[in-house]
């Protein structure tokens, strides 16, 4: 009863977290005002210092705390809805992305909306991901995550490097995925009072924002979901219950099931839209034990 008692104060904290920083973003007066205010939902409680070096014209850093192999990588491609989200926002989520998985993890921060439409962001996540293979990474060695908006983009890694001939990542591990840009889940619908980080209307004015004017939502480029998946590697995806973009995981993994493509969903019951950004969770710390085992497992164990 206890353990059920704290989850319930740390969720309302949580909750409480949330709501001001929505508040926050409803009053703010410039994209670059939500941005800054995006990383502060997200702060680990002390100002990090980040090593960073570029990829080209990408700012990236290395996360690889002292148990991390270094023959092992996670290739973390953040959320944000495209428009917002950056190494700083995920640093803390990264970090225990590489303490459950003993791996590095490489984040980047790629092109953002509405400075650059789509396929920006998926050719930058591309381009970071032949960077690590220039560097003498083997793809066997490498697992491509994210979450939210960043799970499309891993996606895309893959899909493009199967397209372009590339050696494929040996897994992808999907958090809370938004694949569909046209949102045609029920979910989108179903979950709209249960999701206390995402709503209907926020996602279609970040899908509108990423695609422009001319932007087609079912373009695999924009929407993986309606990419031909054979022959992509395992995937791992952890959706939640209370999440309006849960049939995108169930959608994803349908599909990949028909293409001979292993995938295995989690769903959490009760819990919202990446709700592994929030290290104060129970669920959080389970999520990210049985990522970490996946991602050691799909990259050759203890490196």
């Amino acid at each position: 009863m206890g353990r059920m008692d704290n989850t319930q104060d740390d969720l309302g904290v949580v909750r409480r977290r949330i709501a001001a920083a929505i508040e926050s973003w409803s009053r703010a007066s410039s994209l670059a005002e939500i941005r800054k205010s995006f990383e502060a939902l997200f702060a680990d409680g002390h100002d990090t210092r980040i090593e960073t070096f570029k990829i080209g014209p990408m700012t990236a850093a290395w996360i690889a705390p002292r148990e991390s192999s270094m023959h092992r990588v996670v290739l973390f491609c953040h959320g944000g809805g495209f428009q917002v989200g950056s190494i700083r926002s995920h640093f803390s989520l990264m970090l225990r992305i590489a303490r459950a998985s003993a791996a590095r993890v490489l984040g980047f921060n790629y092109r953002l909306a509405p400075e650059h439409r789509c396929p920006a962001a998926a050719d930058d996540a591309l381009t970071a991901y032949l960077w690590l293979l220039n560097q003498g990474m083997p793809s066997s060695r490498i697992v491509v995550a994210g979450d939210s908006a960043g799970a499309a983009l891993a996606m895309a890694v893959a899909l493009g490097a199967r397209d372009c001939g590339l050696p494929l990542p040996s897994g992808l591990a999907l958090i809370s995925p938004w694949l569909d840009l046209s949102m045609r889940g029920n979910s989108y619908a179903s979950r709209a009072a249960l999701d206390i980080f995402s709503k209907p209307a926020q996602l279609v004015a970040m899908a509108r924002t990423y695609l422009g004017r001319n932007g087609n939502a079912s373009d695999p480029s924009a929407s993986p979901i309606e990419a031909d998946l054979a022959g992509l590697p395992p995937i791992l995806v952890h959706a939640n219950d209370h999440d309006i973009t849960l049939d995108d995981a169930f959608l994803l993994a349908a599909r990949a099931r028909q293409s001979g493509v292993d995938v295995q969903v989690r769903v959490w019951d009760g819990m919202f839209h990446h709700f592994q950004m929030f290290a104060e969770l129970p669920q959080s710390r389970e999520s990210l034990a049985e990522l970490g085992h996946f991602i050691a497992e799909r990259t050759g164990g203890g490196g």
